[in-house]
């Protein structure tokens, strides 16, 4: 069995917590995070094997599914995800840097696995809607057409939901504009 991430992005907490537990009632799967986010929306971010995540996010998203935002779940997710999520990614130096923005919280998460399988890049942050009105950013870096691409094609992936909100590639950022980053 894979290893596997899901999400549920709901309008209100009370249902958000609801529909987590249901989650974690459904299949043995394990909570990443599962919080209230900008503005009062709630995530939950569930790991496990590929099927037992996708049954977890399904009973969430089918029982609740008129204050359900958006969900997804990604087999296989990309090895620098978690880290970013976190926070704790180590990055040395940024050759390029892009920015993607959405509207919502899952999206991000789809669009930074996305970039990071595009081309050689880092991720370096994921701001899952807090502090942000509900909005979402991710920051990668590495070499500028890696980036282009990455960015590119995450923000393809986003737009096609309705989620893309902005995005920009800076090719050779200030060293001042890097050390605030990292």
């Amino acid at each position: 069995m894979s290893k596997a991430i899901g999400m549920i992005e709901f309008k209100t907490t009370s249902t958000g917590v609801t529909a987590a537990d249901a989650m974690v009632k459904t299949s043995e799967v394990e909570i990443v995070e599962a919080q209230t986010v900008c503005p009062g929306k709630y995530i939950a971010i569930i790991t496990g094997d590929l099927s037992a995540v996708k049954a977890a996010v399904d009973t969430a998203v089918t029982t609740y599914e008129d204050k359900c935002i958006d969900s997804f779940v990604l087999g296989n997710p990309h090895e620098s995800i978690f880290p970013a999520i976190y926070g704790t990614t180590q990055v040395e130096d940024i050759s390029a840097l892009g920015i993607l923005e959405t509207y919502d919280a899952a999206s991000i998460i789809e669009a930074a696995d996305q970039a990071a399988k595009t081309a050689i890049v880092d991720l370096i942050e994921l701001r899952i809607a807090k502090g942000m009105c509900g909005k979402s950013y991710m920051m990668i870096t590495g070499e500028v057409s890696a980036v282009e691409a990455s960015i590119d094609r995450a923000k393809e992936l986003v737009a096609a939901k309705g989620m893309y909100l902005d995005s920009s590639v800076i090719a050779h950022p200030d060293r001042r504009m890097i050390d605030s980053i990292l």
